[in-house]
């Protein structure tokens, strides 16, 4: 029998040094996935032995992966059990690794944001600042040092407690616990997605179904409002009140598709981006597309 491939707390140590660059080849394809195969790129090494092995789990690892830079650690070291598994003989696929990693990084990603950009580090700019404006070259000193270990122990202990729970994750193989967990991954990612649709993907259709003359005193009239600061103050009083900025009402296309289902076309369209990925489309090809296609719409008038 086979001596158990283990990944040692050097080799961790290793990946979580790595993961700090996990941002340094960004691209608008597959965003972080090359940052992602290089902090990896030890524990590959030293989990699989020949050439055809660690190419596979490379080509694994560059598929698409995108979530806040400090956030993947914990992501890092679920994967990282999974592929110390897998390695060791166990039934652990390319599509639960996906899965995971997945289900993992659109939940978290809204975790970074807030708790690292918004919290954490402007407290501690403050409190740098606020030395240096007294003169005290000891502020940026504090910054630097305070920002870095707190970011650097953040991302060593989650990468840790994910490395701990992927190993019990792949404890209960035999009874189906990866995949259940793959599931859930994969439907909280979908999840997320959905709800992500309605604020990221904007489709306006502009073609004017209707123009209708509003009734006089339904509307603001401007040549009837005072000059200067009180106009604007009396105006903004009128529209409060529920009164038109314009003596027509125009209603549009997408006026009356917002009101059977608001969202149905950016719905719509990112399903026929997931239909075109799952056909194997280049994501590259897919944005070509889109940028043609919208700039031809609105040149069109349609958008």
């Amino acid at each position: 029998m086979a001596e158990k491939i283990e990944l040692t707390k050097k080799d961790r140590l290793a990946v979580a040094w790595r993961s700090t660059f996990i941002q340094g080849s960004w691209n608008y394809e597959r965003m972080q996935n090359g940052g992602w195969c290089y902090a990896m790129m030890p524990a590959i090494k030293k989990l699989y032995k020949t050439k055809e092995d660690r190419t596979l789990a490379m080509q694994r690892h560059l598929e698409f992966f995108n979530t806040h830079p400090y956030i993947a650690s914990p992501i890092l070291g679920v994967t990282l059990a999974l592929e110390e598994e897998r390695a060791n003989g166990a039934p652990v696929d390319d599509v639960a690794i996906q899965g995971v990693k997945v289900g993992m990084m659109g939940p978290l990603a809204g975790v970074g944001d807030p708790v690292f950009w918004f919290t954490v580090r402007p407290m501690l700019g403050a409190l740098g600042a606020s030395l240096a404006l007294a003169g005290n070259i000891i502020g940026p000193i504090i910054f630097f040092l305070a920002w870095n270990i707190i970011r650097w122990a953040f991302m060593w202990y989650t990468q840790e407690f994910g490395y701990r729970a992927g190993s019990k994750i792949t404890d209960d193989l035999s009874g189906g616990l990866l995949q259940k967990v793959t599931k859930g991954a994969s439907i909280l990612g979908m999840f997320v997605l959905g709800a992500l649709v309605q604020r990221w993907v904007n489709v306006k259709f502009t073609p004017v179904v209707s123009t209708v003359k509003l009734d006089e005193g339904a509307y603001i009239e401007w040549d009837k409002l005072p000059d200067g600061a009180q106009g604007i103050k009396e105006a903004l009083a009128q529209q409060s009140s529920g009164l038109a900025l314009d003596s027509s009402k125009v209603t549009t296309l997408q006026d009356n598709l917002n009101q059977l289902i608001p969202g149905l076309a950016a719905l719509l369209l990112t399903l026929l981006c997931m239909w075109l990925l799952k056909k194997k489309v280049s994501p590259i090809v897919i944005i070509l597309g889109l940028f043609v296609v919208g700039v031809g719409l609105h040149v069109l008038g349609v958008m």
